[in-house]
């Protein structure tokens, strides 16, 4: 058994020089202070979309798995999707008050997500 690899082997490592670090910019721009503030501020908005849009599908999972209303998590959650519903809540009456809830939540739900990414990307081009 011989140490020294065959011609067509390919375990063996390149024998080419390694590449060049590319920069994070092209044309090596440094990232200015007001670039990672509004980086910064628009991850914060699609956060706080995102955290909106699952407390008001978490609402709407309780209502239609029929949750205990008794329970303190259920309280706190439809307290939030209370005040975060934007005026949504309401929107379909169904013959299910389950499926209601399901329907006008989620709908809320939508409009925050869209919103919370059309915001976070606005904010990361004015910084631009």
């Amino acid at each position: 058994m011989t140490d020294t690899p065959e011609p067509g082997d390919r375990l063996v490592a390149s024998s080419a020089p390694p590449r060049p670090h590319r920069p994070a910019h092209p044309g090596g721009r440094p990232v200015t202070v007001r670039q990672r503030a509004a980086t910064t501020l628009a991850g914060l908005v699609r956060l706080a979309s995102r955290v909106a849009a699952l407390a008001l599908l978490l609402h709407a999972l309780f209502t239609v798995f029929r949750a205990n209303p008794g329970n303190v998590w259920y309280q706190f959650v439809e307290l939030l999707a209370t005040w975060l519903s934007l005026g949504l809540a309401n929107l379909f009456q169904l013959a299910d008050p389950r499926w209601t809830a399901l329907v006008n939540h989620g709908l809320a739900a939508l409009v925050w997500l869209i919103a919370g990414s059309a915001l976070a990307g606005l904010i990361r081009r004015a910084g631009s």
